[in-house]
C-alpha cells in the first residue's frame, strides 16, 4: 500500500510537522518529529509526498468539520439527501 507524508511545517523550523496516511491520502494522522528522524521515517516508510490535489481535498474536508462548509463531497451528498 502506498504511503503518504504532507509536510505542514517551515523548513527551518525545529521540529516536522506532518501528515501521514497509509494507502488512503484521506484517512492521515499527524505527527511531529526531529528533521533527521523525519528523514528516516520517510526512507523507512517509501513515502510518496501528497498532489496538490489530495491536498486540496483534506484541506476541504477539514473545513467542512471545522466550519461547516458544504462545498466536499460528503457536505454535497448531505444536501442532496436533505433535498430529497
Amino acid at each position: 500500500m502506498p504511503k503518504y507524508v504532507r509536510v505542514r511545517s517551515d523548513p527551518d523550523d525545529k521540529f516536522v510537522m506532518f501528515d501521514f496516511a497509509i494507502g488512503e491520502s484521506s484517512l492521515f494522522v499527524e505527527l511531529v518529529l526531529p528533521p533527521e528522524s523525519f528523514k528516516e521515517f520517510c526512507a523507512n516508510n517509501n513515502v510518496i509526498n501528497m498532489t496538490p490535489e489530495q491536498m486540496h481535498i483534506n484541506d476541504q474536508e477539514e473545513d467542512k468539520w471545522r466550519y461547516g462548509t458544504e462545498t466536499t463531497l460528503v457536505g454535497q451528498n448531505h444536501s442532496e439527501t436533505r433535498n430529497h
